[in-house]
Formats: structure tokens, C-alpha cells, sequence
């Protein structure tokens, strides 16, 4: 059993504050029933809940995009700096980033409570592709493009698999990694001498980065990328 304006706020309906209103109104129902209370108590599993007379399924996972902006760091508190969950307007709980972006870096960040899920993207033994758009201080040569594209190692020991190159001019390419090493992009440029002065992740997995999303914006995962993510 939960509240309805706490359930109303999990589904994407806006804050406690925005769903309140929505309840007011009286276009909830319950079981048929007009609903104008917001603590009023629903059963997620077994009453029927309604929205100006479309039926509206509830689901205890979350999935939300967001463009991460720089400055925000993937956590879920932090005592100097905002994190991923202060971007958003959820307040479910359990919500994590699946993943971490540097406090730098831009572009997609995933965020949910479907701890399953988040295992399955980021464990080594899946190998979840993931494409960043980078801006480097110096090209690349076409030494460095294969060593890249062969497995490049940093730091003097650690191998890389093989990555997709795709240059875009002389200072900007996509990469496309397999893994996640701790800072794996900026030490891969640094192997092939060349420095990250920019850095946004596009994709992760089947999912894309929301052109329409401007830094700091978000929204929930369609049906269609959800089921795609998964597979």
C-alpha cells in the first residue's frame, strides 16, 4: 500500500506539489471511484488506478535519462557537490546512476532502482558498449587509431579491448569502449599522447542519448527503449 500522490509522483506525473493539484482537480479514480485525497492509500498490485479515464499501470521500477551536465557527480549524496539525484524530480526510493560519469564529463546518465538491470549493463562479463563524443588536444595519428582498435594499453599494464574509433576532424572522434575502467577514456588518449579537453557519453547499450534533452533535463524511458536495454 502507498499513497496515491506518492504513487502518482512515481509515474511521472510531476512533484508531490504538481500531483496534489492533479488529485484536487478530481480526475483520479480508484476502482471507479473519484479520488481527491492525496494520502489516501493505494494498492499498487490489485486496485485499479485512473487518469482522466485512461487506465494507468503501475510499476515499482524507475528508468530516467538524464543529460548530466558538468559539475554534478554520479552519486546519490554528497555533502559538496550536486549529484545526479538533485537533477531530478523523483522521488522514489532506492534510485542509483547506473554507472559513473566524472564530474566533468557530460551527456547520458541512466538512473533507476532496478538493481538487476544495473548489473547486467555493467558487468565486465557482458561487455555493454558505450560511445562518448570526445574533444582532444592534439590528433590522433593512424598509429594511434589502431593501436586503439587493436586494445590499447594504459598506464604502462592494463589492456584495453578493442575500441571503435570514428574521427571527426582533427580534435573530435566518437569512441565506442566495451568496459569501464576508472577514467578509461582520458587514460586512453594519454596513451596515445593526446588529452580529453571535453567529454560527453552518448550511448549505453541500445540506448541513445535524447537529442531534445538540454543539460540537466531528463524524462523516463519509453517502453520501447526499456525492452531494447534489456535485451
Amino acid at each position: 500500500m502507498m499513497r496515491i500522490d506518492k504513487c502518482l509522483a512515481h509515474l511521472g506525473y510531476g512533484t508531490r506539489k504538481d500531483v496534489k493539484k492533479i488529485i484536487r482537480s478530481g480526475i483520479v479514480s480508484i476502482n471507479g471511484v473519484i479520488c481527491t485525497k492525496e494520502d489516501f492509500k493505494f494498492d499498487e498490485e490489485n486496485d485499479e488506478l485512473s487518469i482522466d479515464g485512461v487506465n494507468v499501470l503501475y510499476s515499482k521500477y524507475v528508468y530516467i535519462m538524464l543529460n548530466k551536465p558538468q559539475g554534478v557527480i554520479s552519486a546519490t549524496e554528497d555533502g559538496l557537490h550536486e549529484t545526479v539525484l538533485n537533477c531530478i524530480q523523483d522521488s522514489t526510493k532506492g534510485l542509483f546512476p547506473v554507472g559513473r560519469l566524472d564530474i566533468d564529463t557530460e551527456g547520458l546518465c541512466l538512473i533507476s532502482n532496478d538493481g538487476q538491470l544495473a548489473h547486467d549493463l555493467l558487468s565486465p562479463k557482458k561487455h555493454v558498449a558505450k560511445t562518448y563524443y570526445v574533444e582532444i588536444s592534439n590528433p590522433l595519428t593512424s598509429e594511434h587509431i589502431k593501436l586503439l582498435e587493436s586494445g590499447i594499453t594504459i598506464d604502462g599494464d592494463e589492456l584495453c579491448k578493442p575500441a571503435n574509433v570514428k574521427i571527426l576532424t582533427d580534435n573530435s572522434l566518437e569512441l565506442t569502449i566495451m568496459e569501464g575502467k576508472f577514467h578509461q577514456v582520458k587514460r586512453m588518449m594519454i596513451a596515445c599522447d593526446s588529452e580529453v579537453t571535453y567529454l560527453k557519453r552518448l550511448t549505453i547499450g541500445s540506448l541513445v542519448l535524447d537529442s531534445e534533452l538540454e543539460l540537466g533535463e531528463w524524462r523516463y524511458l519509453t517502453d520501447q527503449e526499456l525492452e531494447s536495454l534489456k535485451q
